[in-house]
Parts: C-alpha cells; structure tokens; sequence
C-alpha cells in the first residue's frame, strides 16, 4: 500500500470517521455517492469497489454491468458539514472494467487521456473558474424568488446571500479548496465565487465538491441554489468563465516578454485551436436546451467566436498584464455555463489547444469593439461566426466532429448525443406560455 493510502486509513481512525463516501459522476456530470464503512476502505485501494455501472448514465451497455470504483487516496477529505457520531469523509473515485483496464467513458477517465497527451507534450494544464449561481427562497418552477434584489458587487450586511457566501468560503476552505474572491453577481439572488488557480483533474473534482458545498450550505440557510445556466428570462444567466494556461515545469507557457499582450506562440497557437472548435465542443461546454438562452439571452454571454484583450464580449478574453507576473499570463474561456461537466469540458477545451499548438493554426485578427452592439452584417464583414443557437445546432456540430469523437470515446461520444437528441426532442414538443399567451386566440 502507498503512503497516501496509509495516510487515508490512520487519517480515518484518527478523526473517527465512521462513513466514507465514494463519490464520480457519470456522462452528464452528475455527482454520484456510494457510503462505506471504514473497514472497507483498504480494500477499495486494493480490489476496487464492485457497482452496476449499467444504471449510471452513460457508463456501459447492459452486457456490461459490472464495473469497479477505486478510490483516489489524494482526493480524501472529511465532510464540513458532517459532524460527530456521523463523521463522514469522501474520496473521488476512477472507474475501472473488472479486468483493470480504465472504463473508457468515465469522465475522469476521459480527463486524464488528454492531461496525459498534454503531459507527452511537455504541459501541465491549470484552471481557475468563476463559478456563478443563483439563490432562491424555493425551487418551485411556478414561484421562483431570488433571496433578495440586490445587484452587482452590492454589500448586504446581515443581507442572505453575505452570510451564505462568508459559510460557503469557509466549507471550501476547510475542504483545503482555496478561494480567491466572493461576491454578488448582477443578477437578484445571483451570486459569484471564484476558485484559486490549480491543476485541471484537481480543478475538476473541486468544481464539482463545490456544487455540493453551494448547496449543503444553502440548505441549511433555509434556501436553496441553481447552477441552471438561465432560470430567469429577465436576469442574467450564470456562466463559469474560465481562466486557462499551460505550464513547461515551472514557466507559464503562455508567457512570452515583448510580444503582443505578452502572449507566446503556444498561447496563440492555443486559442487558435479553441476557437477552430468552440462551436463543435458546445455540445459539452453548454449541454442543456437552456444553455443557449444564457448565451443569447444577452448580457455578458459570449455568442460569437471571437477573441479579445480585456474585451468582456469576445468568448476568448486576455486579461491586462500585470508587471512582474509573469506566472498569471492566462487566457479566459467565457462560453461555458456552471453546469457544464468539467472533466469532459476540460478535456475538449485542452485538446483544442493542443490541436491548435500541434498544427501551427494562425490567430485570426483579434476584436477590438464590442462584437454585440455590431450589426449582423459587420459582424459577417469581420468574418465572426457564431456559436452554435440552439441545443439542436450543437448536437449537428457535435455530430461531425473528430475532435470530441476521438477525446470523448467512442462509448460516451454516442451517448451523449443520444442523450441530447432526447433532451432536444421533448423540448421541442412542449407547449409553452409564450405560445398559449400569443396564440390561443387565433
């Protein structure tokens, strides 16, 4: 047994941990939870834990039920919010066939195959998001509140939303995920927190402890929380923009001094990459029939494949450099929504810049003005295509396209789009009240 496995296990019977939840996510990136006893953990390090992956969505076909989750020792943390007789600690899991072969669509999988090739590379990739959400005094389609109307970077001193999010930071924290900034967001109810730089496999897991924190705590404040990328036709939609770099050992990648924004050859050859597929990839990126009211439902959504310096509107911004920080060199992806799965949009996002440093691809011209207030025409004049409009167009995109065939799998590539065209298909039938207020009279 390895050093961090021993540590998990003195670890348990040290801090009286009584139950140890096994926690992965399948295709849709829903957080998924098996409870052992602590008696069992040293055998899940050894033999795996056996579970009915035909029931996880997007795991295996029915002929191939059985499959083992084996816990990663370096994920180990106590729960914050559990507590003394029910003491409870979590480990991320990989998913492995019975005859120890990885399990090919598992989304942690599926993130390591392209952190691997990155790695062959010679690059380390790192992600700092900004998670956005609402909160809401109930999740009742017919009555949807936001906790209160207060607006962007608004301080509300004793307000729900300051309370909550001073509780969530310090969860996060105690989870040993650091936080850089909170703050309310633009929209009633709308609230933004931003997670310190890290590792994108570390980042992922993070992403998706954080999801549960939000909404443990939110629980416990007598309310309730939404990663839905749009819940409000009138308010903004919640994004998580993200900030990216690719680090060679100890230098930033990204990093090049005297060059425009200080942006080096893999940078841009990196973005080039990402915008070549942004449409392709949107599929993962923004996978509900909702999404794409958020990115064009307007406000500060990106809509077109676009890159910009410290441009808010383009879907790849360069923020300012700073003198001397040649370590944060970084660029920010802005298309993805807070329920994204991050192993899998990580993984696309990554190899779209790999694709694009490997084939030398050419920056396009950058954008200077604020691409939503151009007219259709400009914007075709300028050559800035569009992100995909609708659920259905990511689906035709997503179809064609090799790149998320070769990096998703085979197994998870058609069931994602199986399960689209179903997501599709029964928003395309329902009646709406739009449609009843407009036309019922006719």
């Amino acid at each position: 047994m390895d050093k961090q496995s021993d540590f998990v296990l003195r670890s348990i019977e040290d801090k009286g941990i009584k139950f140890v939840r096994l926690w992965f996510t399948d295709v849709l990136g829903t957080l998924k939870s098996i409870s052992i006893a602590p008696a069992e953990v040293e055998k899940a390090f050894a033999e795996g834990i056996g579970i009915d992956g035909s029931s996880i969505q997007g795991f295996t076909r029915a002929f191939e039920a059985d499959v083992l989750a084996r816990p990663d020792a370096s994920t180990f943390q106590e729960l914050p919010w559990s507590s003394g007789t029910a003491a409870t600690a979590r480990m991320f899991c990989d998913i492995y066939n019975p005859d120890g072969q990885p399990t090919y669509s598992d989304p942690r999988q599926v993130l390591k195959r392209s952190l691997q090739k990155a790695a062959d590379a010679g690059f380390t990739f790192f992600a700092h998001p900004e998670i956005e959400f609402y909160l809401l005094k109930s999740i009742d389609p017919d009555n949807l509140q936001p906790v209160d109307n207060a607006g962007y970077f608004d301080h509300v001193p004793g307000g729900t939303a300051h309370d909550f999010r001073r509780k969530a930071v310090q969860m996060l924290e105690d989870l040993g995920i650091p936080v850089e900034f909170s703050h309310h967001e633009i929209g009633p109810g709308q609230n933004e927190i931003d997670l310190r730089s890290a590792d994108a496999l570390t980042m992922a897991d993070s992403i998706m402890t954080f999801r549960s924190v939000v909404k443990e705590v939110a629980i416990a404040e007598g309310v309730r929380a939404t990663f839905m990328p749009k819940p409000f036709q009138n308010y903004p939609g919640s994004g998580m923009h993200t900030h990216l770099s690719l680090f060679e050992g100890e230098k930033n990648a990204f990093y090049e001094a005297g060059a425009q924004y200080q942006l080096s050859k893999v940078a841009r050859g990196f973005i080039a990459g990402v915008l070549r597929h942004a449409s392709e990839i949107a599929l993962v990126t923004n996978q509900f029939s909702n999404s794409y009211k958020r990115l064009w439902g307007g406000d500060e959504a990106p809509s077109f494949v676009t890159w910009g310096h410290n441009n808010r509107s383009a879907l790849v911004r360069i923020p300012i450099y700073k003198p001397g920080k040649s370590q944060a060199a970084r660029i920010e992806y802005r298309a993805m929504d807070s329920a994204t799965n991050p192993y899998l949009a990580f993984a696309l996002i990554l190899s779209a810049g790999l694709k694009g440093i490997a084939e030398n691809l050419e920056l396009p011209d950058e954008a200077t003005h604020d691409v939503w207030n151009l007219t259709d025409v400009e914007r075709k004049a300028f050559g800035y295509e569009s992100l995909p409009h609708s659920l259905a167009d990511a689906i035709k995109l997503a179809e064609g396209s090799e790149l998320v065939a070769e990096v998703l799998g085979e197994q998870a590539f058609e069931y994602v789009l199986s399960n689209k065209r179903e997501e599709w298909q029964q928003y395309r039938r329902q009646i709406t009240r739009y449609e009843l207020d407009r036309h019922l009279g006719n």
